[in-house]
């Protein structure tokens, strides 16, 4: 299944895609929020939508975040060699762990605010997948068995707060608007193999990125259990899995995104999205 979530900030509807169409699955009831995947929401809304009239939703309408607030996000920087050696960092003996917030998450369309004072905006398109369960001290063998899907994430970075500014990275992460997600939830059965998935993004119709995640430093089974082993995974919690090579900071000279700027992005099989880069007022 595909999963969206439609309407204007803060008032998203649920639905579905099926065959390109969306579908308004208001009356099922529930969010796609953490207890609906503790609680096997994706088989019960396959169920109710096998049983239901299906009612058509406008196409037209604002797509949010697909799914409701999550837990936390979960980010693992420098997963790609090539991203590491463009960065001038040494590729990691373990993954790098660090946490964006969950108020910066918008919808895949939704604009990009450079915050107050910002210099270095940058973009990083990524494979996020989306936990299905609570996980906690998983093995990389049972650790698929936690997934419930996967999501398109433009983990936009501010270069001289993550870098510059003392401390961790988070404080280059968690701006407002750095999280736009989406524009569907695929499950699982919709990616077969999430480790072969082109992903590539542009700035002003400009490719800056082109890779691919068989190009992984860690796989999706080792980071699923690498990061149970420091934290519970809770169902809805989102890992998104790092960049490849094209990032602004691997420029030569850098250059940053700037109001009016226009990011679009996509991977295979999880469709793609597009922002506006605008001024914080």
């Amino acid at each position: 299944m595909k999963l969206i979530r439609f309407g204007e900030p803060g008032k998203e509807k649920t639905g579905v895609i099926i065959d390109d169409k969306r579908y308004d699955t208001s009356a099922f009831g529930e969010d796609y929020n953490e207890a609906f995947f503790e609680t096997n929401g994706l088989i019960r809304l396959s169920a109710f939508l096998g049983d239901s009239i299906r009612t058509e939703a406008d196409k037209n309408e604002r797509l949010g975040c697909p799914l409701a607030r999550p837990s936390k996000i979960v980010c693992i920087g420098l997963n790609y060699v090539d991203h590491a050696k463009e960065t001038n960092a040494t590729p990691p003996a373990e993954p790098v762990i660090f946490l964006k917030s969950t108020t910066a998450i918008t919808g895949p369309n939704d604009d990009i605010i450079i915050p107050k004072n910002s210099k270095k905006t940058d973009w990083e398109v990524e494979l996020a997948v989306v936990i299905g369960k609570k996980a906690s001290y998983v093995s990389e063998a049972d650790a698929m068995d936690y997934v419930a899907g996967y999501v398109l994430h433009n983990d936009v970075s501010e270069r001289e707060f993550q870098l510059e500014r003392a401390g961790t990275w988070d404080k280059g992460k968690g701006c407002d608007t750095f999280a736009p997600i989406g524009p569907f939830f695929a499950t699982k059965d919709e990616i077969p193999d999430p480790h072969n998935l082109h992903l590539w993004l542009k700035v002003n119709g400009k490719i800056m990125q082109d890779g691919n995640t068989a190009n992984f430093i860690f796989d999706i089974p080792h980071l699923v259990s690498y990061t149970s082993q420091f934290m519970t995974l809770l169902p809805g919690d989102i890992i998104s899995t790092g960049t490849p090579a094209g990032v602004a900071l691997g420029m030569k000279p850098p250059v940053y995104l700037k109001a009016g700027d226009v990011i679009e992005l996509g991977i295979d099989g999880l469709g793609e999205a597009r922002q506006v880069l605008i001024d914080y007022k």
